[in-house]
């Protein structure tokens, strides 16, 4: 019902509420504004000052506890080394407080060495995730770099870790190894500390747990951190050293307190974290945390299908330590094949596996006539591109290898596309503007060495040429119709389209 002046009363107080919300919320986000600003120049120098000076006060005791100390086998606690550990903790206890956090709240039980030699934390989200490291002084899996660095090096040293190095081929075999061989000792070596997940996350969900925790085969006692702050300020982490991280940090440490909580759960399975933390747990993997993320010539998009391809790879044992090695053969076979359609069993003799439900499965992405055949050209792109992400170039002079014509090295407009759409995992992709740009004179087919040079002329030529040209190219919704890389997303995202 109206009023005589034609004003709905119920929708004007409707207005007049939403008036006063947005200007409440306007007057809050000002206040903070005005509440970070004031501490980023008062108390944050003062905490960076205090952490800085307990990492140099912690240091001569890291130095004294690591004397005389084996790195294969542990000595007994002597009443001593019993003093410096405390000293230790107590030290690592105030500079976190004097970071802001003032309460660090831990639930359950943790289990003795002997019962459960291995910890496994998560979600990994922030640099702060190293406060039950602190804290249990367990040791971790770090880069042997690390104890190079001076103080920190010292302190590193300390907690006994398990040296990974990257100029050692051999070196993953080798840390698995001395995983196992602390994990089975009987509880003489501390815990092991170990984030799974691989990398960091924005804590929605569980991504899965890469193996390494699991492979010694001994018990697992699962630890779940959380941050119940008033501010999420670790809801941005997708991997690395990223803006959004370091500035969320900074965030924390310009809050007047920080709240940590730890929940030492049962010694059981990564399902149990799940049920504590009330997520869901993704079957997405740190490696397709990388592919997504890839910083390439070329970006994927939101729906590609790539990733349930890469999904494939792994459950079939594709991706190896000499992938690079496999890549070539697999290049070499496929360009001698010179564009014929292989059935399942051909694809399966190309791959030399068995016919499996997952080769079926990766098999009907490639199908895009759904005539039971598939040329295993898109099937060598697609996996390059998996097993190096952000080496865009490599996988397009593989793809210009296995689709040129021998006499003059070149390719079609058509192969372009196919090339393009199967490297972005797409259902269709226009390139008419960009063959037309990198073939200047008209030809018809334009070279590698050409494509290379545009490439370098013009190296947002993707966001030029490719996803303006292409309607609803970011959208988060994948397409249906089929295509020469991906006929349809995984069975459970098409019942979520459906």
């Amino acid at each position: 019902m109206k009023s005589e002046l034609g004003v709905d009363p119920h929708r004007k107080h409707v207005s007049l509420i939403w008036r006063n919300a947005l200007f409440n919320i306007s007057l809050c986000v000002c206040v903070f504004s005005l509440q970070i600003g004031l501490m980023t120049v008062t108390l944050f120098p003062i905490r960076l000052f205090i952490a800085a000076f307990m990492m140099l006060l912690a240091w001569p005791f890291a130095f004294i506890g690591s004397v005389g100390r084996s790195e294969t086998a542990v000595e007994p606690q002597c009443l001593w080394r019993k003093l410096v550990d405390v000293v230790l903790r107590t030290i690592m206890r105030v500079m976190w407080f004097a970071g802001g956090f003032h309460w660090i709240s831990i639930k359950g039980r943790q289990a003795p060495p002997a019962e459960a030699p291995i910890l496994t934390l998560g979600p990994h989200s922030s640099y702060f995730d190293a406060i039950p490291v602190t804290m249990t002084m367990a040791s971790i899996v770090m880069k042997a770099e690390s104890k190079d660095i001076p103080v920190w090096g010292t302190l590193i040293k300390y907690i006994r870790p398990v040296f990974v190095s990257r100029s050692d081929q051999d070196s993953r075999r080798k840390t698995v190894e001395e995983i196992k061989r602390r994990a089975r000792s009987g509880g003489d070596w501390p815990q092991i500390m170990i984030f799974p997940e691989g990398t960091c996350t924005n804590r929605t969900c569980l991504i899965t747990f890469k193996p390494g925790a699991f492979i010694p085969a001994v018990p697992v006692q699962p630890v779940v951190i959380r941050y119940p702050n008033k501010l999420g300020f670790m809801d941005d982490h997708t991997g690395g050293v990223s803006h959004s991280q370091m500035s969320n940090s900074s965030t924390s440490e310009n809050q007047g307190y920080n709240q940590n909580q730890m929940s030492l759960l049962y010694v059981r399975t990564d399902s149990d974290e799940c049920v504590a933390l009330q997520v869901p747990v993704t079957d997405y993997s740190y490696e397709d945390c990388q592919l997504a993320m890839a910083e390439g010539q070329i970006r994927l998009p939101v729906d590609t299908c790539l990733l349930e391809f890469a999904k494939l790879v792994r459950s079939l044992g594709l991706k190896r330590v000499n992938s690079e090695k496999l890549l070539q053969d697999y290049g070499k076979r496929a360009r001698k094949l010179q564009g014929q359609r292989l059935s399942l069993e051909d694809f399966s003799q190309f791959l030399e596996l068995p016919v499996s439900d997952e080769l079926r499965h990766m098999f009907a992405l490639f199908d895009e006539n759904e005539d039971h055949s598939m040329d295993v050209r898109e099937f060598v792109i697609a996996f390059s591109v998996v097993c190096r992400p952000a080496k865009t170039l490599d996988t397009i002079r593989l793809a210009f290898q296995m689709f040129e014509a021998e006499e003059d090295g070149a390719i079609t407009e058509n192969e372009l596309m196919c090339i393009l759409r199967t490297a972005l995992g797409v259902g269709e992709l226009k390139v008419s503007r960009l063959f037309r740009a990198i073939d200047e004179e008209d030809s018809g087919k334009i070279s590698f060495e050409s494509f290379r040079e545009f490439v370098d002329q013009h190296p947002d030529f993707a966001e030029q040429y490719l996803y303006s040209d292409n309607a609803g190219f970011g959208s988060s919704s994948p397409s249906h119709a089929a295509n020469g890389f991906c006929a349809d997303f995984s069975p459970r995202e098409q019942k979520k389209l459906d």
